[in-house]
């Protein structure tokens, strides 16, 4: 019996031995041992760090996943701000609810900015009478006093149609429709609410695509993408009329509707490595890709600066709980940040 004991046993750990061989690399190569990166907010920083995201998964070969919603800034710091995800996309700086909200939870974060944007106005390519609009125009179309009200072209100004207009823009979410309220109306948030809202850009680009009698606003890098569905407004901000381009960014005579955007990095979560690689990955391969996707890429020095901010643990926000508009994107960096 002592005999057959030890060769059961014997017969027992050979069993074992070859399962485990065999399960052992099944296990080393699990989806559980990927790496994941969470990223939520801006629909406009979106096609940047979606490119960024797909060649850094392509240089890891998979050891990494990056994953990127679309929720608008406003969401996406809510989530931020409850450490629910590692980077936050922005078309907008941090607001003061947003920094106490991120106070509160114990969250710091780097602010960086990564591009250049602006915003576009357009309306369906079928429409020959609008050009141009000023900045009063636009007011007097967008502000809450003129829903209800002011509802056809010709309320606009007098020598166009007397034909109802249907509007398109940016989500109460979206950084997009902080920024363009702030500029536009002259505080942000204030604006009528008769028209069809989204934070996803595509859904107003379709929306305008398909209607004679529409106007909206949205991120440049989205009309860059349909300018055969699409006819850009020249917006006139006192001195002449400027459409949006790269070269008016760069150059700023594109105004009030041009604008850093950024990326918001969670301190705690910079500390793991796939997340410090990813950052710097995404800074060092910036001016590539941002023209890629038709976004404006910032000066290579500033680059330079950004990546020291981050790998020196500046954190904190330049802008205090407030959009600046015109605000020269040198003069961000040299500020000190607010926590």
């Amino acid at each position: 019996m002592k005999i057959k004991c030890i060769k059961s046993s014997v017969q027992f750990m050979m069993i074992a031995t070859l399962f485990f061989s065999i399960v052992t690399p099944i296990i080393v190569f699990s989806a559980d041992d990927t790496k994941i990166i969470k990223i939520d907010g801006s629909s406009t920083v979106y096609p940047i760090t979606e490119a960024v995201a797909e060649e850094f998964q392509a240089a890891k070969s998979g050891a990494v996943k990056v994953t990127v919603g679309i929720s608008g800034t406003g969401g996406g710091f809510k989530k931020f701000c409850r450490g629910e995800i590692d980077v936050q996309d922005a078309s907008r700086p941090i607001l003061t609810k947003e920094m106490l909200a991120c106070r509160e939870a114990g969250i710091q974060y780097y602010e960086l900015p990564i591009a250049f944007d602006a915003i576009a106005v357009m309306v369906n390519p079928k429409n020959d009478w609008v050009t141009s609009m000023t900045v009063a125009e636009l007011k007097k179309l967008w502000e809450p006093e003129a829903q209800g009200k002011n509802t056809k072209w010709n309320q606009i100004r007098s020598n166009w149609p007397d034909q109802k207009i249907t509007l398109y823009g940016a989500g109460s979410d979206s950084g997009t429709f902080d920024y363009f309220t702030e500029v536009i109306v002259g505080k942000a948030k204030s604006s009528r609410g008769d028209y069809t809202a989204s934070e996803d850009d595509n859904v107003l680009v379709q929306g305008i695509a398909n209607d004679i009698n529409a106007l909206g606003y949205f991120g440049f890098a989205y009309y860059e993408e349909n300018t055969n569905k699409l006819k850009a407004v020249s917006v006139d901000g006192g001195k002449g009329p400027v459409l949006p381009s790269a070269k008016g960014v760069e150059e700023g005579s594109y105004n009030p509707l041009s604008r850093p955007i950024f990326i918001y990095v969670n301190k705690a979560a910079a500390k793991k490595p796939e997340v410090k690689e990813f950052i710097e990955f995404y800074i060092n391969n910036a001016t590539e890709l941002i023209k890629q996707v038709k976004y404006v890429p910032l000066p290579a020095s500033v680059y330079t600066q950004v990546l020291e901010r981050f790998q020196s643990g500046k954190v904190g926000t330049a802008f205090g709980g407030k959009s600046h508009v015109g605000i020269k994107i040198q003069d961000i960096l040299v500020r000190k940040p607010v926590i």
